[in-house]
């Protein structure tokens, strides 16, 4: 059963269905030329039948080593930038409790250890940020796993030098060896090496994914495993929406459809797609999804920019520029249909506050109603929006989404004529910074 739904009833103003049937034999040369390898990128499309060539061995292997970091740890640092740390922490906190640090869901087993938390590290060169970290972690024991295919991106190298010493200081470089657990590629890089020369717990960055992509590899499932989710869950959700995916018609494709209309309004001057979520657990995945979109589509002098907001907490930030700003933007709403949890707002007697006339309603109806009229207020300004419904927080609906927005991205990029899996423009600030540092 599909998890995923696309509404875009509000972009009819915007997009005839003349339009979308016309660029649709784009769409079908576009997704048979991905099936069968024969388009730019193509060295990088392991993640396109991923789910379905996923081994339960290597989920078992995931899980044992998450396993094995519970009962040894109160806290696991994963380090990484990019795709190394987004899809991870989109992972944790859409499945998660919002005020249970950084964990996600209970383990899933009764032996497991319950009480260890994951935390980010290397997506900053903030001295505050790791010192602050350093200190929390001070009194607690800790598994520490670093995320990178070459080991020489600035960020986590930097992070994962401080913090293996620490580790080493704390645990003899004996004890940190086992609590040290490396995602890198299977045959080179000097974080490879390392890995081979300390001895340390290793798992494989395929070489066809890109960073962006990898969030169904190690790189997601292993700090998503410690937090407690179920990813062999996260990857049948995945590996059933691969299949939707299989056919490029339109109804049976929502990713494809969404991805056509991002592009048609894009071709009609709408430069900047607002992902606007209705519930906190989704404000990462906005944050995964600007590296996705941003990362693959922003190349020579095209691209959508990809900018987020959280309602409706942003429609007292944000509001009044989408409502009334440059008519540049188009809207895409993400809504999840069925919270975890329930709490109706109550009868009072004096009714100060005039709420009494939604008492008894539960906050998932008034939120409800907040997205539906934010829709017809932005459509009504100006704005073309559509709706990604989201069935619930579940894991197995997490891998729909993630395969969805996958699928989507790619199309995009390529009815753009660019390549969405390379990413020349995020050497030109390296360059520069490895200059000014004086690196020889």
């Amino acid at each position: 059963m599909c998890a995923i739904k696309l509404n875009i009833e509000n972009t009819k103003d915007f997009i005839s269905k003349e339009e979308i049937e016309a660029l649709w034999p784009q769409v079908k040369t576009i997704h048979e030329a991905m099936e069968s390898g024969d388009c730019p990128g193509s060295d990088f499309l392991g993640w396109l039948h991923l789910p379905s060539k996923t081994e339960n061995s290597l989920i078992d292997d995931i899980n044992a080593a998450a396993g094995d970091i519970r009962a040894k740890a109160d806290v696991f640092i994963s380090i990484g930038i990019g795709g190394s740390y987004l899809g991870a922490k989109a992972a944790i906190a859409f499945t998660g409790q919002t005020f249970s640090g950084h964990n996600s869901a209970s383990p899933s087993t009764k032996d497991d250890k319950k009480s260890t938390q994951v935390y980010f590290a290397g997506q900053n060169i903030s001295s505050d940020y790791l010192a602050d970290l350093i200190d929390l972690i001070a009194d607690k024991d800790v598994c520490l796993g670093v995320i990178s295919k070459s080991g020489t991106t600035t960020e986590p190298a930097i992070a994962f030098r401080i913090l293996k010493q620490k580790m080493e200081e704390k645990y003899g470089k004996e004890g940190a060896r086992d609590r040290i657990i490396v995602t890198t590629d299977e045959k080179k890089g000097a974080l490879k090496k390392l890995a081979h020369d300390e001895g340390y717990k290793s798992f494989i960055i395929p070489d066809d994914v890109g960073g962006r992509y990898s969030v169904l590899t190690p790189v997601g499932l292993l700090p998503v495993a410690v937090a407690g989710v179920d990813i062999a869950e996260l990857m049948e959700g995945a590996k059933s929406f691969e299949t939707v995916a299989s056919d490029y018609q339109a109804d049976r494709n929502p990713a494809y459809l969404y991805a056509a209309a991002r592009y048609i309004l894009h071709q009609k001057g709408k430069d900047i797609e607002m992902l606007s979520g209705f519930h906190p657990s989704l404000h990462y995945i906005g944050e995964w999804w600007k590296q996705l979109a941003g990362e693959s589509e922003g190349k020579d002098g095209k691209g959508i920019f990809p900018a987020s907001a959280d309602m409706t907490t942003d429609l007292h930030s944000m509001g009044q520029w989408i409502q009334e700003g440059k008519r540049i933007i188009f809207e895409t709403f993400l809504n999840i249909e069925q919270s975890k949890r329930e709490i109706k707002i109550p009868q009072i007697d004096n009714d100060l506050d005039g709420l009494n006339y939604i008492a008894g309603k539960t906050l998932e109806f008034v939120n409800d109603k907040a997205y539906r009229g934010t829709a017809m207020a932005h459509l009504k300004g100006g704005v073309p929006n559509m709706t990604i419904s989201i069935k619930d927080r579940s894991a197995a609906t997490l891998g729909q989404l993630f395969y969805f927005f996958e699928r989507a991205v790619a199309m995009t990029g390529y009815l753009m004529d660019v390549n969405p899996f390379d990413q020349p423009g995020v050497e030109f600030y390296k360059k520069n910074m490895f200059e000014l540092l004086g690196k020889k």
